[in-house]
């Protein structure tokens, strides 16, 4: 038999032993704890989530508990290098509330669509749609560094002096601020820069917080690259395929509900395919 082929033959039963192992796998039961949802969560990332329980995705792992009629707890952990690895990846907890997917974890179905912003002082840039617009050219623009917008920005020109990079995360007890998207608002507030860039979901409910009015515009008239908008999910392990369709039939079965709640911390929200405003539903809209 010549070698080439004998390669082949072992190559073909390997990938049918393997086959067989998959789909055994499907029918395996979930490792999921079936009588309290374990939630990964950081204990300070306001608007999204605290240990007092007031962040958005704190009421969003709420509504789902209440769907599946059982008690919430959390595995509190800083969102960092490594997050989902050392709380998801360990089975210390099963879900995460905001993810887009990745390595070791698994994105359910999206469950909302937001966009970057662009956030100013009231009165000051009136009219802004993108960041394109010539008025930003002599402005001090603040943004995180590494995220799509201060790439956008970096394409246009308006890196150098102008714009200020603030880090990923923030670490250690001495922090006037508990994120850097907090940071970057109370700068804003107090004029150390005239703009700031940052991710839609925080910057609403920052902006509305920070004590001074502002406007936040979501980025909807952006090129397509680097892409400004993105789907959120909530996350799963790889594998837990039946635990992942039980949370897709949470999400459309009260999917009016937690819309309330993102109005309600101003995420802006997005049509699904469309860069446009997702018009609130009927029983989604605030008193």
């Amino acid at each position: 038999m010549p070698r080439s082929y004998s390669f082949i033959v072992v190559v073909a039963l390997l990938l049918v032993a393997a086959g067989a192992r998959d789909a055994r796998a499907q029918h395996l039961p979930d490792l999921v704890t079936t009588d309290v949802l374990r939630v990964c969560s950081d204990p300070g990332n306001m608007p999204f989530s605290q240990r007092k329980g007031d962040g958005f995705e704190n009421r969003i792992a709420q509504i789902v508990a209440d769907e599946l009629k059982v008690k919430l707890r959390y595995y509190w952990l800083t969102q960092g290098p490594g997050f989902v690895r050392n709380t998801l990846g360990t089975g210390l907890c099963d879900l995460i509330i905001g993810t887009s997917g990745g390595e070791v974890v698994q994105a359910t179905n999206p469950y909302y669509r937001s966009a970057y912003a662009v956030v100013t002082r009231k009165g000051e840039i009136d009219g802004l749609k993108g960041l394109d617009d010539p008025r930003l050219k002599d402005k001090k623009i603040g943004s995180i560094a590494g995220t799509p917008p201060f790439a956008r920005l970096t394409e246009l020109g308006l890196a150098g002096e102008r714009l200020t990079p603030y880090p990923p995360y923030l670490f250690g007890d001495d922090r006037k601020h508990q994120t850097v998207a907090a940071s970057v608002i109370a700068d804003l507030a107090e004029k150390k820069i005239d703009v700031a860039v940052l991710w839609g979901p925080a910057a609403g409910w920052l902006a509305r917080q920070s004590g001074v009015p502002m406007e936040v515009v979501p980025l909807l008239n952006e090129p397509g690259r680097p892409a400004l908008t993105f789907r959120v999910s909530m996350g799963v392990r790889h594998g837990e395929d039946d635990w992942k369709r039980k949370i897709n039939a949470v999400q459309r079965k009260r999917k009016d509900d937690i819309e309330k709640v993102l109005r309600e911390y101003d995420v802006p929200l997005l049509v699904e395919e469309e860069n446009k405003l997702l018009e609130p539903s009927a029983d989604a809209k605030t008193p």
